[in-house]
């Protein structure tokens, strides 16, 4: 079941997509049944002189990202899109200008490979005003092509093959396709409705002398939870005790609402063994900038930046001048976009419950996750496939974000980095259209 969680979500799909010229998910034999659907007498010929598809055995699993699948059939079905979680709103000029202005001062070659230096100073700059730590920018920090890629710069440059790494299910997809990648044994422990609490006995019981690594998202996507100060003590106690590493995807850590946000770095002897990642394109509406960065002693730095170098090198030199300007933004201008959301989250959230959902708390992040079986579908799949072509809305099934999709099927996620007049609207179609 787990290995064929996406292909069955693809297959489930494919219908409805193959009949667009638009991409495709990339099984085998998913695609050659969408081919069948939308070849032409003409193209007989040619479709019988097609090599066989081609995939590496470590990624054949895995399919286009839910995110694509769904984005693609809210634009073929006009559905209001709140499945992905790219705002429809731009961010501040102030960054903007800061990266036309560099554009205009010929700062468009190569950067250094781990970020130029002011983007460094200012990340160290930005992590101790968060936490206290004190980082040295030059010999700690590391620039990278958006979090994605810090995510897969940590786990290929320090995640040996055969080496045990522990997630919280539900996860982002791409912590299980990198993982595989480095032939990581991944190690699963599901967090549940209604407070996604950590079973903590759980976790002491699964690590063992192999485990090397426990990957943490905090504030966590899907679900919103944030781990409390309290999960978090436990879970570097049982680091330091058995010497493994934390890597910690922070890309929400300014979208924390009710709860303050805790880096797992700043808790005592968790430096050492903490690799930190974030990025600016959460926090600055800016999600197609690809900005990002990883935090982390030298010893760790070294493995981190080695993968870095052979992914992508460099990131983009102009979008990191302005980078460099965003981290530097007043204090005032996260007071307002923590405003911003929180009414944003009450517009979704109060508009999902009167539609007759159950609704789970969202602490931070701009997701929110709900229980659908109140309209009587049988899983996630079938209701999100009934909500994008019978009512126009796009949610997100929960189930591909699991090692057992079974654990999720009674779940959606719903986002809110919408402007306030796309929440209401998606509200009042469902309102409009769904019925128990």
């Amino acid at each position: 079941m787990p290995s064929s969680k996406l292909l069955g979500f693809s297959n489930h799909f494919h219908c409805l997509i193959a009949s667009s010229s638009l991409p495709t998910p990339k099984s085998p034999s998913f695609i050659a049944a969408t081919m069948s659907t939308v070849s032409t007498d003409n193209d007989t010929a040619t479709k019988k002189s097609h090599p066989p598809l081609q995939i590496a055995k470590r990624l054949e699993k895995f399919q286009t990202t839910i995110f694509t699948q769904m984005s693609l059939l809210a634009i073929k079905h006009g559905a209001i899109n709140l499945g992905q979680g790219f705002p429809n709103f731009d961010g501040p000029e102030f960054v903007k200008e800061a990266a036309i202005q560099a554009i205009r001062d010929g700062k468009n070659q190569y950067a250094r490979g781990y970020g130029i230096p002011d983007l460094n100073i200012a990340v160290a700059e930005r992590f101790k005003k968060d936490t206290g730590l004190v980082v040295n920018p030059e010999k700690e920090v590391t620039v990278t092509t958006g979090c994605t890629e810090a995510i897969a710069a940590t786990i290929l440059g320090l995640i040996n093959p055969g080496d045990e790494v522990i997630v919280f299910a539900p996860f982002y997809d791409s912590y299980e396709a990198t993982l595989s990648m480095a032939g990581a044994k991944i190690k699963s422990i599901t967090l549940r409705p209604p407070d996604f609490a950590v079973p903590l006995e759980e976790l002491k019981s699964i690590i063992s002398k192999n485990t090397r690594a426990i990957l943490i998202n905090t504030p966590h996507n899907p679900t919103g939870k944030m781990f409390t100060r309290e999960e978090l003590n436990s879970i570097a106690s049982l680091c330091i005790e058995n010497d493994v590493l934390v890597f910690t995807d922070e890309v929400y850590d300014k979208l924390a609402f009710d709860m303050e946000h805790i880096s797992m770095a700043s808790l005592p002897g968790m430096f050492e063994r903490t690799v930190t990642m974030n990025s600016l394109g959460k926090t600055f509406s800016l999600t197609g900038w690809k900005i990002g960065w990883i935090i982390a002693p030298p010893h760790l730095t070294w493995g981190v930046r080695q993968a870095h170098a052979f992914l992508t090198f460099s990131t983009s030199q102009p979008m990191q001048w302005a980078a460099t300007v965003a981290l530097r933004a007043p204090d005032s201008y996260y007071v307002e976009l923590k405003r911003d959301y929180m009414a944003k989250r009450a517009i979704l959230v109060e508009g999902l419950k009167a539609v007759g959902f159950k609704v789970f708390p969202s602490s931070g992040t701009y997701f929110v996750v709900v229980d659908h079986t109140p309209f009587g579908l049988e899983n996630d799949v079938a209701f999100c496939e009934y909500l994008v072509k019978e009512v126009g809305v796009v949610a997100i099934p929960t189930s591909v974000f699991y090692l057992n999709p079974e654990e999720g099927k009674n779940l959606v996620r719903f986002t809110f980095c919408k402007d306030a007049e796309t929440l209401r609207a998606a509200v009042e179609r469902m309102k409009e259209k769904l019925r128990k």
